[in-house]
């Protein structure tokens, strides 16, 4: 069953989520207003909530000797789209928090990269070796 996700989070401003989503990510936005915006990530609503400063306490967790944040979000994309997404933040100069190969030649194989929205959230881009085995193990 194909269905869409979505997930609302708290922000610091509209204004640069609104910048880092569409305009460097490439996401379409949604409805919007003074204090809130819905973004279209991989046909995916997020939406934000201006509430001022938050905190979130975020342990990072070691995976294969790499260190990764607890807490993130993020889409499972297609070998193609992963990399016109790579792409597209490295010439915008983005930094990327992580980049990340996961399970070398075992099921569930798969690459990813994080990076840091302006509200300090931790996004990530997955794509999977093979697309059958997102949920095998």
């Amino acid at each position: 069953m194909a269905t869409q996700f979505h997930l609302a989070l708290p922000c610091v401003s509209i204004n640069k989520t609104r910048i880092f989503y569409k305009d460097i990510l490439g996401s379409e936005i949604g409805r919007s207003s003074v204090k809130w915006i819905d973004i279209n990530l991989f046909g995916h609503q997020i939406t934000f909530t201006e509430s001022g400063p938050f905190k979130f306490d975020c342990n990072s967790y070691s995976f294969n000797g790499d260190i990764l944040p607890s807490f993130h979000f993020g889409v499972i994309l297609i070998k193609e789209d992963w990399h016109k997404v790579h792409e597209r933040l490295q010439s915008k100069d983005i930094a990327f928090v992580s980049q990340v190969k996961f399970l070398e030649n075992k099921t569930g194989e798969h690459q990813s990269f994080f990076v840091k929205d302006p509200n300090g959230y931790t996004v990530e881009f997955k794509c999977f070796t093979k697309s059958d085995d997102v949920f095998n193990a």
